[in-house]
């Protein structure tokens, strides 16, 4: 089947076009299926079925063709997936670095509003007024406090707060 049949391939940009004439649809069928080889992204059957037409062309001139349009595809895939590996890296890298700023601000919300939300109903803390800031998981206290101890646990709730690194005192101690 399809051996002596006049099929032409033209191969470009990985896309595989089937022309000539072909005397059924499974002939036409298995030219497509044929084609469907190393490197070949789509296949452009434009292959006319007439059932009166006489088979011509040599032994294998199909395959032949697809395997030299293979061949030419690979070349080419070659070229183009080396590019698409550097462009994909450094795709990887800018979303790599975005989602690290992403990161690092959700993580300082998050840091943030933990801090400030184990700070409230502590009985040491009554009467604080304490604003937390967190800049790259380094939060900072400022304001006052009514006592030594109350400064100490404020600073010791800090540091134990999942994700900080570190704690800036910058509280003042305001007796009453």
């Amino acid at each position: 089947m399809l051996k002596h049949d006049d099929i032409h391939v033209a191969v470009k940009d990985g896309v595989a076009t089937l022309t000539g004439t072909v005397a059924t649809d499974s002939e036409r069928a298995r030219a497509a299926e044929l084609a469907k080889s190393g490197g070949i992204t789509r296949v452009d059957n434009q292959i006319v079925v007439d059932p009166y037409a006489k088979p011509k062309g040599t032994t294998g001139k199909l395959e032949d063709k697809t395997k030299e349009g293979a061949e030419k595809t690979k070349e080419g895939a070659k070229t183009v997936g080396e590019k698409t590996k550097e462009g994909s890296e450094k795709a990887w890298d800018k979303t790599k670095e975005g989602a690290g700023k992403v990161a690092d601000e959700t993580s300082d919300a998050y840091i943030l509003s933990r801090v400030k939300g184990r700070f409230v109903g502590v009985d040491a803390l009554k009467g604080s007024d304490i604003n937390v800031d967190c800049d790259k998981h380094v939060v900072t206290l400022k304001g006052t406090v009514p006592s030594e101890a109350a400064r100490a646990r404020a600073i010791d709730i800090a540091k134990r707060t999942e994700g900080v690194h570190d704690v800036v005192d910058h509280l003042t101690v305001k007796s009453r």
